[in-house]
């Protein structure tokens, strides 16, 4: 037996070790229950794997994310086998982990039900105590064929090894670019072959290894997310290295769904998605078209401020003009379909303004004397969105994006950058959102225009200009539109979800597309640099991530109803109602609760529909001029003079506060 020299890498620290040969990755971290595989030379390998001469291995956790989903693929695994005991008919699909968990695809005749999912964890419970062996081989691709002759779906994957399988939906957990493997499940005992599937790996060294998961649901899902081929069922799951971050998890789940702005949205009668009007067409009620105006025309206020002009362009436009812009070429699919009008011109309703904002900028002869020209608008554009993605305001089909185009020279570049940078994080504030950090999205090498020199001048540019802020800034490679690199700020919510707001664009391509020009100080013609800025995204995504944050109870300012006077009998109604008038004067909204109903469900209704203040009065109130003040929270404060009331309500309003 011979020696190997192999180091051991551990952050910063790197320990040199000799082995004998035959020594496991599962030798060299004996003792450490927290790691679940190593990577070598860059690669992910099972605990199983022999070192060899020069091997550089580290170590992963359990709680990293290559940890995180070995532990997520692995338990798919046992999900596949336990549906396979119960359901001997189901073909398999694929099984990658994802975000916060792991699916299974499979052919069945019947869906599955809540119950079949209860016997199917429960299945799972048993497999994983049976403590079998996740066991590796690299097999040919006829032998995969033959042994897996019943698995119609996997036969296809063979089929795609290479550059085909990681491009399709979760393939690459299946097969890559190397030699195929099989992932064969032992008897702790006896090594008899228990279960198989193909995989690329790596996975646990057994399914004893598996802490906590529970499945979640099921779905229809088309093979390889293609909607032209077989719909299959799928079972989504979920995974933790403790039981105790089951649990944390399954509580989050629970809050994010209380907070869901499609459940809030009709329990507080703002907004609705009729199928009458048709998938992601959202059509908004008083009190939610009462939100929405407040943050319009806040951000109105506030881009005035910072000199942006306001333009309008219409919904629809003949196809040549997303012809010239590029639009047809790389975002066709995105699109409606045409209309033809005017004998035979194809008419597109518009999925960007761009390029209108285009063409008022070069509806005239401009001057550098006029630059940096902001135009803004809050413009309505429409995009087809597959019906498996369409969710709520999230992700809709019609919006309105709050859409700036901003025009400069190359000299102003930078600062204009960091002004419109500024700008939207200090508006996001405004909003009651803190926690940031950016993204900055780099070209897609397959779906770009313009020379690479000119890439990579405009990515140089936005990478200083995110870094001034001071915020952590994250790569998102090939992540760019066609057009031009970007900034994306992304933030925190109330519970600690992710939400991709603004993006800051920059496009050299588009002034050239459109010969756009502007005259120099020497009378020359210069091409402008064109900066694309949306801060909301859309107004509808916005006022979504906003009601999910809020949990439904927005800041004084943004509540569509502000205070609700609450009557202890049927006598103080005019005296409320006088109070909500000279309220109304100084523009607050205040409603009187003049219904039949008794005082305490008057404030149950007013506590479900998340008003700020509820304002009651009874005889005393009346006698000396006063209100009593009940908050959100239940607290309650009284014997408040009228115009000490109404200037309270300003001054939360005024200071954007929560109550």
């Amino acid at each position: 037996m011979s020696d190997v020299r192999v180091a051991i890498q551990r952050d910063s620290e790197r320990e040199e070790r000799v082995v004998t040969t035959g020594t496991t990755a599962a030798d060299l971290f004996q003792g450490e229950r927290s790691v679940v595989a190593a990577r070598v030379a860059g690669q992910l390998k099972d605990l199983a794997y022999q070192l060899v001469e020069g091997d550089e291995v580290e170590p992963v956790d359990i709680g990293s994310e290559d940890g995180l989903n070995i532990l997520r693929h692995s338990t798919a695994h046992v999900m596949a086998q336990a549906v396979q005991e119960l359901f001997p008919e189901a073909k398999l699909g694929i099984g990658p982990p994802i975000k916060d968990g792991f699916y299974y695809d499979f052919d069945v005749e019947t869906p599955f039900t809540p119950e079949d999912l209860k016997r199917i964890e429960k299945k799972m419970q048993e497999i994983q105590k049976r403590g079998q062996k996740f066991a590796r081989r690299a097999v040919s691709d006829d032998d995969a064929r033959a042994e897996l002759a019943g698995e119609p779906y996997k036969l296809e994957l063979i089929g795609l090894k290479g550059s085909a399988a990681e491009a399709a939906e979760g393939a690459s957990a299946e097969v890559g670019a190397g030699e195929l493997t099989i992932y064969d499940n032992l008897d702790a005992k006896s090594g008899d072959l228990c279960w198989k599937d193909l995989c690329r790996g790596p996975h646990l060294p057994s399914t004893r290894v598996i802490p906590a998961f529970k499945l979640m649901r099921s779905a229809a899902a088309y093979w390889r997310g293609s909607e032209k081929n077989k719909q299959l069922q799928r079972i989504y799951g979920t995974a933790w290295p403790t039981k105790d971050e089951l649990k944390a998890y399954l509580e989050f789940l629970a809050e994010a769904e209380k907070r869901d702005h499609r459940k809030l949205g009709a329990e507080l009668d703002l907004f609705s998605i009729p199928e009458d009007i048709g998938s992601g067409l959202a059509v908004f009620h008083p009190k939610g078209g009462i939100i929405r105006r407040v943050m319009e025309d806040y951000s109105r206020r506030r881009h005035e401020e910072a000199d942006y002009e306001f333009v309008y362009t219409p919904h629809a436009t003949k196809g040549k003009l997303f012809e010239k812009s590029g639009h047809l070429d790389w975002y066709a699919d995105g699109m409606y379909p045409p209309m033809q009008l005017d004998e035979g011109v194809d008419y597109y309703l518009k999925p960007m303004n761009c390029p209108m904002h285009n063409l008022i900028f070069d509806a005239r002869g401009r001057s550098y004397r006029e630059l940096p020209l902001r135009l803004f608008e809050f413009g309505t554009v429409y995009r087809y969105e597959k019906s498996g993605v369409v969710h709520g305001l999230t992700r809709a089909r019609g919006f309105t994006q709050d859409d700036a185009h901003i025009y400069c020279t190359k000299e102003q570049m930078a600062d204009e950058l960091d002004a419109t940078l500024t700008f939207v994080l200090d508006l996001l504030r405004d909003y009651g959102l803190t926690d940031f950090y950016l993204e900055l999205s780099t070209k897609d090498p397959e779906k770009f225009v313009g020379s690479d020199e000119v890439w990579e001048e405009a990515t140089e540019t936005l990478r200083k200009v995110a870094e001034k802020q001071g915020l952590p800034l994250v790569p998102d490679p090939g992540g760019a539109a066609f057009y031009g690199p970007k900034i994306s700020v992304q933030t925190k919510d109330a519970i600690g979800r992710t939400w991709q707001m603004s993006t800051v664009q920059l496009d050299f391509n588009l002034p050239e597309r459109f010969d756009l020009e502007y005259t120099a100080p020497d009378g020359s013609k210069q091409r402008p640099v064109m900066i694309h800025r949306a801060l909301f995204g859309s107004i509808e995504r916005f006022f979504a991530v906003l009601l999910e944050h809020y949990a439904g109870a927005f800041p004084v300012w943004l509540a569509p109803v502000q205070a609700t006077g609450i009557p202890i009998g049927d006598d103080h109604v005019p005296y409320l109602q006088e109070f909500a008038a000279e309220a109304k004067k100084k523009g607050l909204r205040v409603d009187v609760d003049a219904s039949s109903d008794r005082m305490q469900k008057k404030i149950r209704n007013a506590q479900r529909s998340k008003v700020p203040y509820m304002i009651i009065a009874g005889d005393e109130d009346v006698a000396n001029g006063a209100v009593s003040f009940r908050y959100r929270d239940g607290s309650q404060k009284n014997g408040i003079p009228k115009a000490q009331a109404i200037a309270e309500i300003l001054d939360a309003v005024e200071r954007r506060v929560q109550v």
